[in-house]
């Protein structure tokens, strides 16, 4: 199965607490208590958000955390990319791939390809979308089966 992690899926729910304003930030322990994300947990990814140049920091005691840009302008590839690395389904599809069959393999092509079509759609979903609760799921199907995607809540 292919999942994220849930650090990154708690990333996810950080970023979309942050204000965008660079006159507003959030300290640690405010975007602990509006996520219900332990402290230590958000501190941990706030320090790899900021890394990534995802989010702006703020000393001093006034200080505090914001988006380091428009939410607009963060992509889901961009925040898995910050906590989990690039996305690569198989390893042949990693750009520092060290599979031994790679020289012998007739399938490699096949999931570099949906490897690349994986990373295009995180790339076009922003962090806006990903704030918005009631987007549109899209349809899909597995084996030829209609698949219906409920919501929580």
């Amino acid at each position: 199965m292919l999942r994220i992690s849930r650090l990154t899926d708690y990333g996810t729910l950080v970023l979309a607490h942050l204000p965008a304003r660079e006159a507003e930030l959030m300290s640690a322990a405010e975007v602990a208590a509006a996520t219900g994300i332990n402290l230590p947990t958000v501190s941990k990814l706030l320090k790899s958000l900021t890394k990534a140049k995802l989010v702006a920091s703020g000393r001093g005691a006034q200080g505090g955390y914001r988006l380091a840009r428009d939410a607009a302008r963060i992509s889901a590839a961009e925040i898995i990319d910050a906590l989990e690395g690039p996305v690569s389904i198989t390893e042949c599809s990693a750009t520092d791939s060290h599979c031994d069959l790679e020289s012998v393999c007739s399938v490699g092509n096949a999931w570099q390809r949906i490897n690349v079509a994986i990373r295009r759609a995180l790339q076009e979903i922003n962090l806006t979308e990903l704030q918005r609760a009631r987007a549109p799921v899209p349809r899909f199907e597995l084996a030829g089966t209609p698949i219906h995607v409920e919501r929580k809540g």
